[in-house]
């Protein structure tokens, strides 16, 4: 199967690969302009809100906000675990949530004009739920500030707290996503607490809840991975009753994080598109630059447009 999907493209430290410092040309983009892009960066910094795209330095993150779209992060920019993937902070305390933040995300989602508002987290093992109580709290104050709005979780697993997890579930997200993040033989080296099989069993439960439009997950490559592997997780995650996979290439932020042992090549990416779709996976998007929330608000008319077409 290894064949089918393309070469291999080692990173540029590995002496097999190309010359160091040097990435592919398909990981080379054109800066966006536009007076959007400040507009958004105002419009988050005014009302003191963080967002996984700055925090997690995130390469779409100009291209988002050039776009006047942007994935909040709530609880704070402090996480409770140390992922050998995630720039974004540590902390074993980090502040208690903020009462303010939830009005504060829906009047920044109202002023960029969004109809599709994407709400992430960073996990909160510090506290009893996880969370889960101050992201209702979101959930619900932007749907009083947006009329028509659609909302996109992407989670914790709540340290494996199902009543924590049922509470958020109970809003009906129109996407729920969690991310499996990698296989299962590379998780316990990229996650820090996360374990494959829960977060298979979580995707399960949210799935059977039957409380959203449509259930998400996602993962990145790069980190040495087999066509195989991958091909598993996409067949796990099917199984578990997800309808939308992500897949795209994972990019170290810092000196500090995981190395990089592949830059996929594109035409990988659409074979594992193709691969999901024939075993029945609803919408699989999958490149370089794909995350778990770019270009959401495409990805759910995608998803609606292939679930009306097999009806």
């Amino acid at each position: 199967m290894e064949q089918l999907f393309g070469a291999r493209i080692r990173h540029p430290t590995n002496p097999e690969g190309n010359e160091k410092g040097h990435f592919p040309s398909w990981l080379r983009t054109p800066l966006p302009k536009g007076e959007n892009l400040y507009q958004t960066d105002n419009i988050i910094h005014e009302h003191r809100l963080h967002t996984v795209c700055e925090e997690a330095k995130c390469p779409n993150r100009l291209e988002c906000f050039s776009k006047k779209t942007a994935t909040y992060l709530i609880l704070g920019n402090q996480c409770t675990r140390a992922c050998g993937f995630c720039e974004i902070g540590f902390s074993k305390a980090p502040p208690p949530p903020d009462p303010h933040e939830p009005k504060r995300v829906a009047e920044s989602s109202k002023a960029l004009g969004l109809k599709h508002v994407v709400i992430t987290m960073v996990a909160r093992d510090d506290l009893p739920d996880g969370g889960a109580y101050h992201l209702v709290q979101v959930i619900k104050a932007v749907r009083k500030e947006i009329d028509g709005v659609t909302i996109e979780v992407l989670t914790s697993d709540f340290a494996g707290n199902f009543e924590a997890l049922d509470g958020v579930i109970d809003e009906s997200p129109e996407i729920y996503n969690y991310n499996i993040e990698t296989t299962r033989r590379l998780t316990p080296t990229v996650r820090h607490k996360a374990t494959y099989d829960r977060t298979l069993k979580i995707l399960s439960h949210i799935k059977k809840r039957n409380r959203s439009r449509f259930v998400k997950s996602g993962l990145m490559v790069g980190f040495g991975e087999s066509v195989d592997e991958v091909c598993e997780t996409i067949s796990d995650l099917h199984d578990a009753g997800v309808d939308i996979i992500t897949i795209g290439q994972y990019l170290r932020p810092s000196k500090n994080k995981l190395q990089v042992k592949e830059f996929v090549p594109p035409e990988r990416y659409k074979a594992f598109e193709e691969y999901g779709r024939s075993i029945g996976v609803l919408h699989v998007y999958a490149g370089p630059f794909v995350r778990s929330s770019y270009n959401a608000d495409l990805v759910i008319k995608r998803t609606e447009d292939e679930f009306s077409a097999t009806r």
